[in-house]
């Protein structure tokens, strides 16, 4: 394996922070607990979002969704925030 193979498999390891604003972000709600998100599924435009990257959201400096981005499918990413998400859960 030459050097640049490896620099490559190396960087494509390592996971990626996706940081939203929240008036930028559409999502659907698939888990809630008290009206607050926990599970998110939303749209990924680009193939350097995978699985095991970690999704922000935030509202100005205040950070309204910290999770790990569990599985991608068809263009669709699944996050999870269970323990401390202030995103308000939208009604579909």
């Amino acid at each position: 394996m030459t050097d640049n193979q490896n620099e490559d498999r190396n960087r494509d390891s390592q996971s990626k922070t996706l940081a939203i604003e929240s008036a930028d972000y559409d999502f659907e709600t698939v888990e809630q607990h008290n009206g607050q998100a926990t599970v998110v599924r939303f749209r990924v435009d680009t193939p350097l979002v995978k699985p095991g990257d970690t999704l922000v959201v935030l509202s100005g400096e205040e950070i309204q969704f910290h999770g790990l981005i569990g599985r991608i499918d068809d263009g669709w990413a699944i996050a999870t925030d269970r323990r401390g998400s202030l995103l308000p859960a939208m009604i579909q």
